[in-house]
């Protein structure tokens, strides 16, 4: 039986889904850009999208979709969101598998390379570690 959930339930849940509705405009963004846009990158930035293998994309597609997904479900109080979230923290994870591993975001993007990624993972294992509170204290079920 769902107890009565805290406002900061309510924050936080309304705040993850913020944060996962930025997540998927970024997406749509890289993958709607206009060629004429990509033109305009320094060159180095536009090599580094051209050569992001088609895996690390996939992986950030499923990290922002199902984080939205997972948002969603927060809000409604299903425990699935647990579910989906771990399966956003995994894409997020392959995602910046290529991020630390292809040699050159760091020299084209700079220290936010590494500050930015951190701070996502830590985000995703967050909502899941809040979700399992929430099932705990069944706000959520």
């Amino acid at each position: 039986m769902k107890t009565k959930a805290p406002n900061f339930f309510w924050i936080i849940s309304s705040i993850a889904l913020l944060w996962n509705l930025i997540g998927c405009a970024a997406y749509l963004g890289m993958q709607m850009m206009p060629p004429e846009l990509l033109e305009t990158m320094p060159e180095a930035e536009r090599t580094l999208m051209e050569n992001t293998p088609v895996w690390a994309t996939a992986a950030f597609a499923v990290a922002v979709w199902f984080g939205l997904l997972g948002s969603i479900l927060l809000l409604l109080r299903k425990a699935l969101s647990q579910t989906v979230f771990v399966i956003s923290l995994l894409g997020i994870i392959v995602q910046q598998i290529w991020n630390f591993t292809n040699g050159q975001s760091l020299e084209v993007f700079g220290i936010e390379q590494v500050i930015m990624p951190i701070a996502v993972v830590l985000i995703g294992l967050y909502l899941i570690i809040f979700v399992k509170k929430a099932k705990a204290n069944n706000w959520i079920n």
